[in-house]
């Protein structure tokens, strides 16, 4: 991403366009402050930091253009570039290391105990030499929320993202996971297509959602077409009975996608997009967010735990999305995911 002779680096940004950590080949350099100069980019930011810090001057790679270009995907940490996109995202695990310890601490089985201190040390090393956390590195799914007032111009959208996966994996030495048939099952050895869903809103910006989900816990993930008169009670059993039916296969502690509402293919899609909600955000519904509250300690109490070998934690949340439906129906989505969670979100 950005080279100066023969040494390499990236730059990390948030949302909020703030440099949060500058990676260099010789270490690691922690910018919090991110304070950018009247007249300043965020990009040109971290590099005066980088020069006031350190002394080494880094330089972007002459054919990057922020103008020209738009989107990149990476896996946990792995700031990768697309030579016709240029947004930086980094895409990591939505859990914190203050979740593990909460988690390791609060575990009474020695076994579930051993093993979140083991996802913990792997989660570590994964952050630290930016190499995946799972060798799974998923499909990758992109959720790109487009104000109704951009334009896009230079080249198909669709060809331009799925361009940026393809880079991503194969630069990212990540594994190739995608077959061009379900049934042939001949590898297109650059995990491109990626699932894309598209919604158009108000206003002149994107907002682009990158979560690579892998398929050990997504065949776990269960669609139920509940009567009305099931109600709030048949929502909580379907949601069990996805989990429980899981067990172990979904490589728990898990992170519980639910959607409520909608159609079969609505309330899936919810089911997905609530994955990419960070476990500290609950639902601003009053009652959804009692109901995740009240899941994640029906799911803690099935001692399904940490591997599924046992103990209190087989999940870090439960995140629920609903919508309106028809007053024929109740359709309910469970997607399971790991305690992985891959997911990022940039506005450009």
């Amino acid at each position: 991403i950005m080279k100066k002779e023969k040494s390499c680096g990236c730059i990390v940004i948030n949302n909020n366009s703030e440099v949060l950590l500058i990676h260099h080949n010789a270490g690691h350099w922690d910018f919090p402050k991110g304070h950018m100069e009247d007249g300043e980019t965020e990009i040109q930011t971290a590099i005066r930091e980088v020069k006031e810090e350190t002394g080494l001057t880094i330089e972007p790679r002459p054919d990057w253009n922020p103008n020209l270009e738009l989107f990149n995907c990476a896996i946990h940490g792995s700031c990768k570039r697309d030579k016709t996109m240029g947004v930086y995202s980094n895409v990591s695990a939505g859990l914190t290391p203050e979740s593990f310890k909460e988690a390791y601490e609060n575990e009474e089985s020695p076994l579930g105990k051993q093993i979140l201190g083991q996802l913990q040390e792997n989660l570590d090393i994964a952050g630290k030499e930016m190499i995946p956390i799972c060798q799974d590195t998923g499909m990758a799914i992109i959720f790109m929320k487009i104000g109704q007032e951009v334009h896009f111009e230079g080249g198909n959208l669709e060809d331009a993202i799925n361009e940026g996966v393809r880079q991503g994996y194969e630069e990212g030495y990540l594994r190739k996971s995608v077959v061009k048939d379900p049934i042939y099952r001949e590898n297109t050895k650059d995990n491109t297509p990626g699932i894309i869903h598209y919604e158009i809103v108000p206003g002149e910006q994107i907002e682009i959602t990158v979560a690579p989900k892998g398929f050990g816990s997504e065949n776990m993930s269960r669609v139920f077409m509940l009567k009305p008169a099931d109600g709030i009670e048949g929502v909580k059993n379907a949601i069990l009975t996805a989990v429980k039916e899981a067990g172990p296969n979904a490589c728990p502690p898990m992170v519980v996608g639910v959607g409520i509402g909608g159609t079969f293919e609505k309330c899936a899609l919810l089911a997905k997009k609530a994955l990419t909600r960070n476990i500290e955000e609950g639902s601003h519904i009053p009652y959804v967010k009692e109901l995740e509250q009240e899941m994640l300690e029906k799911i803690n109490e099935t001692g399904i735990g940490p591997g599924g070998l046992g103990g209190k934690t087989t999940a870090f949340a439960v995140n629920i999305e609903t919508y309106p439906t028809h007053i024929a129906g109740l359709p309910v989505a469970v997607n399971i995911c790991c305690h992985v969670n891959r997911h990022s979100h940039r506005f450009i």
